[in-house]
């Protein structure tokens, strides 16, 4: 993956002063903006490896969640998150609606592959390092549209703990059931071989990675994506920027 990559940022404070002005009287000075009401949840400074379940899942059968759009410059897509991958439904949702997700950008795209998302340069929100425990379930499988989690570290991660800010969008290719079997790390069932050869996915990443949802409208924006042009580090050279709302 590629490291963040920052630049300096000049900021021009202007301050206006008004010599031998009467102040404004009390009553015409405007009110105070009212501070924006907290999002329920925990707060993501607060989430670690430890606790993240114990946390998550009453969060999630309080302020539940099933459908959010991704907006993006290229246009939006659609997507369904699973009920049987409950852990990374919750931190999706949880993300999506603290704002975390809206200051991040594709930040890793190889064409044919999968387009990934949930890095920025210019972050505000401070969060900690926490990570997912695997939810990979059998019937979901990576198919061109599916939603997953990356994970790092495999050497020092064999439990395939999740990350809890980067996801991806499964883009592919169609592959003939020979050759999606090959390439799967499990045994795909019939449906699934046809599904890869109608539809296209990575099924060399199956049983691999967890697959929390997939998208149900918009799927060319993948490859919209998939066709920018990136720098060495696969990053897009013009940023894709995202904004994620829970709508259901």
């Amino acid at each position: 993956m590629s490291a963040y990559r920052g630049w300096p940022l000049a900021v021009a404070l202007a301050l206006l002063t008004a010599c031998g002005q009467p102040e404004k009287p009390a009553a015409e000075t405007p009110d105070a903006k009212p501070a924006a009401p907290a999002v329920p949840g925990p707060e993501l400074t607060s989430l670690a490896d430890s606790n993240v379940v114990s946390l998550l899942t009453p969060y999630l059968k309080e302020h539940p969640g099933s459908e959010v759009i991704v907006h993006t410059r290229l246009g939006d897509m659609r997507v369904r998150l699973y009920d049987d991958t409950p852990i990374h439904k919750a931190n999706f949702l949880l993300l999506a609606r603290k704002g975390l997700l809206n200051e991040t950008v594709f930040s890793r795209v190889v064409k044919g592959f999968a387009v990934q998302a949930g890095r920025s340069d210019h972050t505000t929100m401070p969060i900690r390092r926490y990570r997912l425990p695997p939810e990979i379930r059998p019937q979901h499988f990576h198919k061109r549209g599916a939603l997953g989690m990356a994970r790092y570290d495999d050497e020092q991660n064999p439990g395939k703990l999740s990350a809890s800010t980067d996801y991806y969008f499964v883009q592919g290719e169609k592959l003939t059931p020979y050759q999606a079997q090959a390439m799967a790390g499990r045994k795909l069932t019939p449906e699934q071989l046809n599904t890869y050869a109608t539809v296209g996915g990575v099924p060399s990443l199956d049983g691999r990675y967890t697959v929390f949802g997939e998208v149900i409208d918009g799927l060319e924006v993948i490859d919209k994506i998939a066709a920018e042009p990136v720098d060495p580090y696969k990053w897009p050279k013009k940023d894709v920027a995202v904004t994620v709302e829970v709508v259901k």
